[in-house]
């Protein structure tokens, strides 16, 4: 290898992959905006969005422009760090997920193997876990240094939701983590390699689809989408813990929710589906097509689960708050539990524990 591929392999490409997960995240994010008002649209038969540009294509950059172009607004009676801090944390914790995410197969350059993962940590699955759980941070933080009362308790309503249903989503990925026997998110993908091994279905899916059902209820409470959308409930508390922000500070709220649901719909794909692997992969040969072909299926399979986010929101109604608590600590906690110890007890009695 020369010094200058080693240069490249070894220093320059991390980097790249990670501005381009950064960007296909921010582009994705704001292109959802786009399609969630077009197929809100067309549930509710109107046209959606269709003046800037050919059906509406340059909204999100206009929505952009806009957000960028308006006046800046801090109350004089508000924290201004904390003010600044809370959608600062919210954007951030949104966007460094995808870097454990195993985006495709590794491709070949110059005979090395390269991930196409940002940084293949051996505890992928608990730095996902620890940095949702700081996104709770930024919501809380905002909420309470707008010293307005719809903001903290929006802030409030917020995070008991987002910590209530960190409980059973932690415990739907400890029996996931039982299942696969690894915390690396690159060993989970691997595992579920192709779609069939020895005649028996190697998605987690098909292995226990309780748990996928608990993690993807979790997942639309834990982005704050309906019907868990109560944080911003506007006939009750304006618009929630973000009643007072406006411009950037509001978008990147805004934005952090659309980027959470990206990541969500792709961990939900990398943890049950498959993640980029699809049937009769290995017929495949040249690795870098296989690479450019499994990371196609996880972008497909990650917009299909961003699509199912929205087609719930436009269509199943809200629950009220103590629903909404019954739900998370009378039904999917004790699920979560009991089918944790049936999967430890099935694994024990199969002699795979």
């Amino acid at each position: 290898m020369t010094p200058l591929i080693a240069l490249f392999v070894f220093h320059w490409y991390p980097l790249i992959l990670a501005i381009c997960v950064f960007g296909v995240s921010l582009g994705i994010a704001a292109y959802s905006t786009y399609f969630e008002r077009k197929i809100a649209a067309f549930l509710q038969d109107r046209l959606g969005p269709n003046r800037a540009g050919p059906y509406g294509i340059f909204q999100p950059l206009a929505d952009g422009l806009k957000m960028f172009m308006k006046e800046e607004i801090i109350p004089n009676v508000s924290n201004k760090f904390l003010f600044i801090l809370g959608p600062s944390i919210g954007m951030f914790t949104s966007l460094i997920t995808g870097a454990v995410i195993p985006w495709g197969p590794n491709i070949r350059y110059h005979g090395e193997s390269l991930p196409l993962q940002v940084a293949d940590v051996n505890i992928g699955v608990l730095y996902l876990l620890g940095v949702v759980s700081i996104g709770v941070y930024g919501v809380m933080i905002g909420g309470w240094a707008s010293n307005n009362k719809y903001s903290l308790i929006g802030a409030l309503r917020a995070s008991s939701q987002m910590i209530s249903y960190e409980v059973a989503m932690g415990i739907s990925v400890v029996t996931l983590i039982m299942i696969t026997g690894s915390l690396s998110t690159s060993q989970i993908a691997a595992e579920q390699h192709g779609f069939m091994n020895e005649h028996w279905l190697t998605w987690n899916f098909f292995k226990n689809p309780l748990t996928f059902f608990i993690f993807f209820i979790c997942a639309l409470a834990e982005t704050n989408r309906t019907p868990f959308d109560l944080p911003e409930c506007e006939t009750e508390l304006v618009g929630g813990y973000h009643t007072e922000y406006s411009s950037m500070k509001l978008g990147f709220y805004l934005f952090a929710e659309y980027v959470n649901m990206f990541i969500s719909s792709a961990v939900m794909s990398l943890f049950f589906f498959g993640g980029y692997n699809f049937p009769w992969m290995d017929k495949i040969h040249d690795p870098n097509m296989l690479a450019l072909a499994g990371t196609c299926v996880m972008f497909a399979k990650t917009l299909f689960f961003i699509f199912v986010f929205m087609w719930i929101r436009w269509t199943i109604p809200r629950f009220r708050y103590d629903q909404l608590m019954n739900l998370g600590w009378k039904i999917l906690i004790p699920l979560s539990v009991i089918n944790l110890v049936a999967t430890g007890f099935l694994l024990w009695g199969t002699g795979k524990l």
